[in-house]
């Protein structure tokens, strides 16, 4: 709560509101502030300032659900601050936050309300660029993830506890992509892009079900190298709150469209320049 805001009986009493959260995490260094890195949390305070809904984050009390890596995309993230401005808040932070990152929707929340240690649970979709070749073979094997495991072998656990619990978790397909979505209380660094990755060598057979149990349960030698952070997505962070949506924002919709477009015309470009090699029939 901003110390300077209590002190004025001018200014309204604060009102501490969550933010439902996307982003395209491409050109961020990551979800958590650094001081010379542009990130989703130093962008998002730097809104909030022009708007004067804080002067201070620490007194404000900003915080998210968790940090996501360099890379990493969101469409669940969970961002909560107080300010003695919600209204202005809901109605002009899209307007204000740049071009690749974006609200969607906002809760009114208690004073003691934190995104990180309130959340019931989190999801994320990895979004394979390759299709692998046995789906069904992946689906069967991704049980073995079900319940709670330790995951040293599957994260960069440091002093963290390695054993989380699993509560969901399924292959999906969209389109013309594969994806896998799990759901857990909580996740380690790299959890699911090592899991992601170990699968995807399920799908195009290099190994079977009993090799994940065997990351399960015995030490390896060399640690699993996690999948790319492009195909990941913070899909959704269950905080238990009944969320209003807010307006989107039309800068950042012309943005997504004009990436679309910019992406399907260098797949025809590169298919021009470097065509692939026929198959042999």
């Amino acid at each position: 709560m901003e110390k300077n805001q209590t002190a004025d009986p001018a200014v309204p009493r604060p009102v501490r509101l969550a933010f439902r959260v996307s982003y395209l995490g491409t050109r961020f260094y990551g979800s958590q502030q650094q001081e010379s890195s542009r990130t989703v949390e130093g962008e998002f305070i730097a809104a909030c300032r022009r708007l004067d809904l804080f002067s201070d984050w620490r007194t404000a009390g900003f915080c998210s659900a968790g940090r996501t890596d360099r890379g990493v995309h969101a469409c669940g993230q969970v961002i909560a601050f107080s300010t003695s401005y919600p209204d202005r808040a809901r109605s002009a932070i899209n307007q204000q936050l740049p071009l690749d990152l974006w609200c969607m929707a906002s809760a009114e929340v208690g004073e003691t309300f934190h995104p990180r240690y309130d959340a019931r649970s989190r999801t994320y979709r990895y979004y394979y660029s390759d299709p692998p070749k046995d789906p069904q073979a992946m689906e069967a094997a991704a049980t073995q993830f079900l319940g709670e495991h330790n995951f040293s072998n599957l994260a960069r656990v440091g002093d963290k506890n390695p054993w989380r619990k699993i509560l969901e978790i399924r292959i999906g397909n969209e389109g013309r992509f594969v994806y896998l979505e799990v759901k857990a209380e909580s996740f380690l660094w790299h959890q699911v892009r090592c899991m992601a990755a170990v699968l995807f060598s399920v799908g195009i057979g290099e190994q079977d079900a009993d090799g994940i149990r065997l990351l399960l349960n015995e030490a390896v030698s060399r640690p699993i190298q996690p999948a790319p952070a492009e195909g990941l997505v913070l899909w959704d962070t269950d905080c238990g709150l009944s969320w209003v949506p807010i307006e989107k924002s039309d800068r950042s919709g012309t943005y997504c469209t004009e990436l679309r477009r910019h992406h399907a015309l260098m797949e025809q470009v590169c298919r021009v320049l470097r065509p692939e090699p026929r198959e042999q029939s």
